[in-house]
């Protein structure tokens, strides 16, 4: 293969993979006129039209769907012979893309990067927050970090954190002026701060657990937000009950801002992993974001998700 035609495949393979004109030439390190006249350039040397663009989107028509699906894998082969090549390195080096949701990437893996990095100035981190369920093989991502109970089983999972349990809460004003619930069909009567769900849009069902009795209770109240920090500031504000990972709360409980309620309703779900494909060579930069994070959960052993 010439050099040319490499360059204008690979180009191709990060437009289709970004979605992006403007995110594809900041990754290649192109100006986007210059990455526009690559991918005209492939496509009139191939005769077909490959990529689909709109003011607003870009995506592979048909022909290039199949031409990505092709290339892709010669493309990670090649990649895996080059990451193979770098264990021969003294310093681990290259781009490690991870996702993590909210309140990992904020309290878990942030704080464990922030400890790792300097010691490895070779290694790149590109950290994605999405509180969504990102297929990270499509999304050209080598790993990501949710919760063990929702990683799909064709994953190697590393368990990096303790088991977590969810907090109810709320401020002293708005107990003040409401009865605590005693029992989670109780919610139903207060005013309740609603997390629209990223993946499918729907706002989430609050979900309980009691020697064994699951309960879910759908809950009204006036405010509906999408990330966690609002919603902490919702209950804060007295604008109602709030139903979070207890690591946003705990500062806010710990100085009387918010107070737990229903706690014995809250018992422990799987906590954080790490997980990456099990099919793809694991490079040595993201081996090391993976030990780092390991330590970090103080010892946890690599499990099958």
């Amino acid at each position: 293969m010439r050099q040319a035609d490499h360059q204008q495949l690979r180009a191709f393979l990060v437009v289709a993979r970004e979605r992006s004109f403007t995110r594809a030439a900041a990754h290649l390190g192109l100006s986007q006129s210059a990455l526009s006249r690559t991918i005209g350039n492939l496509e009139a040397r191939l005769g077909v039209r490959l990529l689909n663009r709109t003011t607003r989107s870009v995506a592979p028509t048909e022909a290039g769907e199949r031409l990505a699906q092709g290339l892709v894998p010669h493309f990670e082969g090649i990649e895996a012979a080059l990451a193979q090549l770098s264990e021969n390195r003294d310093r681990p080096a290259g781009t490690v893309r991870i996702t993590a949701d909210e309140s990992s990437a904020h309290f878990l893996l942030w704080p464990a990067l922030a400890e790792l990095l300097p010691n490895y100035p070779e290694i790149e981190i590109e950290l994605v927050v999405d509180n969504g369920l990102i297929d990270i093989v499509a999304a050209g991502l080598d790993a990501g970090v949710r919760s063990g109970d929702i990683i799909d089983r064709d994953m190697i999972a590393v368990p990096i954190a303790p088991p977590q349990r969810m907090a109810a809460v709320a401020s002293p004003a708005y107990l003040a002026r409401h009865r605590a619930p005693l029992h989670p069909h109780d919610l139903t009567h207060h005013q309740c701060i609603n997390m629209r769900l990223p993946t499918h849009g729907a706002v989430y069902v609050w979900e309980f657990e009691k020697g064994g009795r699951a309960l879910r209770v759908r809950v009204g109240g006036q405010v509906t937000v999408n990330t966690s920090v609002l919603a902490v500031q919702a209950a804060v504000d007295g604008l109602g009950i709030a139903f979070l990972p207890e690591c946003h709360v705990e500062a806010q409980i710990g100085d009387g801002r918010l107070l737990r309620l229903l706690d014995d309703w809250c018992e422990p779900y799987p906590g954080y992993h790490l997980y990456y494909p099990g099919n793809r060579q694991v490079s040595p930069a993201l081996r090391v974001v993976i030990e780092g994070l390991r330590l970090a959960g103080r010892g946890a052993e690599g499990t099958p998700a």
